[in-house]
């Protein structure tokens, strides 16, 4: 039996309605309590299953999914026959495996077949053949790319993952080939020199107004670790000093509880997958973002119609969940016990805390503002070249954890600050803080423990 209860409560002199349902009240025999309790326990069991599995499609998503991006890695870009080579039926010397590593690419070698790890111990495996480039392709063991072959061996596209630039390996194995690490950003990796061997790059020319060979210059500014997201928005491909406008690939790990995703905070985790699956890997799905229409900050993206993107069959909106829920299942990990003066750290933590002043912004445990956590550039104390790039011109308060994943290519979005050192001195310097010099070691070393 069930009783519908209502009270009445005053509350800072209001009446309150209060309505609850009793479910304490049994049978004799107490079987209405039993259902009641194993019903519940069994929607646990259900809804825990349910994420568990939102997990698993999600890392599968991260990790193997193309959103049928081969179309154009492979269709369009022809990008499979430059991998191939002239040898296997392509273009040019094609690309060995020392080549993909030379140029960032990472080997999982969990996905490497055991007699192939024993040739690769031996020195058995010629790292010089681009045929051992297919055959890692077919063995889904090239982190953030797959290879589409023919029924004779060769490939007949190639497309690319989230994984691409968004996880690495642990280096267990070799240099460039060991265990997953999802969620690191690779900053080993040269996407414009990748991009760059595409036989064909006459769409991105058109797409950007410009020769082809411009196009290939640009890619070649980038370097290792950068890509440039909004140069298909709105075609700016240097700072007004000349350097490339590409900005460091961020992290994908301990972004759970963070509002803004990227730098310049276009918008939430789930948003920027979005924005990044359709818009620059060019899979096949549906975007829809009415700021892109602004044609005076967004020329290329207004005039491409890349406000409103529709595809049928959608590949990529029915995975955003899973794939949300798994980026916010990484945890940024933790820096080695030795990689840091610990003594040193605890002093840098109470400096963050007071008189430094960085958790006003950088608030613990988030380590960034909960809500609308963006600055206007003035307030941080550099130029606006990059906010101005995005809808809100600001720049997102970044989250601070892992940062010892990161160090390689320097800190800020475009690495301007080479070292935590510079960074501490800008801010030192910006809002007067008069540090001193054992401070100012004492809150990098807190910063590198996080």
């Amino acid at each position: 039996m069930r009783l519908l209860s209502t009270r009445m409560l005053l509350v800072s002199g209001t009446i309150v309605v209060a309505t609850c349902v009793s479910i304490s009240i049994v049978s004799g025999d107490g079987r209405e309590g039993t259902a009641t309790a194993t019903a519940a326990a069994e929607r646990r069991d259900r809804s825990g299953a349910e994420a568990a599995q939102a997990l698993r499609n999600g890392r599968e998503t991260f990790r193997l999914d193309t959103f049928g991006d081969e179309d154009f890695w492979g269709g369009t870009l022809k990008l499979h026959r430059a991998i191939e080579g002239v040898k296997f039926g392509g273009v040019g010397a094609g690309v060995s495996p020392a080549t993909a590593l030379a140029v960032g690419l990472k080997v999982d070698v969990d996905a490497l077949p055991p007699a192939v790890v024993n040739a690769l111990r031996a020195g058995a495996v010629d790292l010089n053949d681009p045929g051992v480039t297919l055959q890692l392709l077919k063995l889904n063991a090239v982190v953030g790319v797959t290879g589409f072959p023919n029924s004779d061996g060769s490939l007949k596209s190639v497309g690319i993952q989230c994984a691409l630039c968004h996880s690495t390996v642990d280096d267990s194995f070799a240099p460039g080939i060991g265990h997953r690490l999802d969620g690191w950003a690779n900053r080993d990796l040269n996407v414009g020199a990748i991009v760059g061997l595409s036989p064909d790059l006459s769409s991105v020319a058109t797409l950007l107004g410009v020769p082809e060979d411009t196009v290939r210059t640009v890619l070649a500014s980038w370097g290792p670790g950068k890509f440039d997201a909004e140069l298909f928005m709105d075609g700016k491909a240097f700072r007004p000093d000349g350097r490339t406008a590409a900005t460091l690939i961020p992290p994908a790990f301990g972004l759970a509880g963070v509002n803004l995703h990227t730098y310049t905070g276009w918008g939430s985790v789930t948003y920027w997958n979005a924005f990044v699956a359709n818009l620059e890997m060019h899979g096949k799905g549906t975007f829809f973002d009415p700021r892109l229409d602004n044609a005076d900050q967004f020329p290329v993206a207004a005039r491409a119609g890349f406000s409103n993107v529709r595809n049928e069959p959608d590949l990529i909106t029915p995975k955003l969940g899973d794939l949300h829920a798994y980026q916010l299942s990484l945890p940024a990990p933790r820096p080695p016990q030795n990689s840091f003066d610990h003594a040193a750290a605890d002093r840098g933590k109470d400096l963050f805390n007071g008189d430094a002043k960085c958790a006003t912004c950088h608030v613990p445990p988030l380590f960034t503002e909960p809500g609308w956590n963006l600055h206007l550039p003035e307030e941080i104390g550099i130029d606006g070249f990059q906010a101005d790039r995005a809808p809100d011109h600001r720049y997102r308060t970044t989250p601070l954890k892992g940062l010892f994943t990161h160090v390689k290519g320097g800190f800020y979005h475009d690495g301007r600050f080479a070292t935590l050192a510079d960074l501490v001195n800008h801010y030192d310097s910006f809002f007067s803080l008069h540090l001193s010099d054992q401070q100012k070691r004492d809150l990098v070393e807190y910063l590198k423990s996080l």
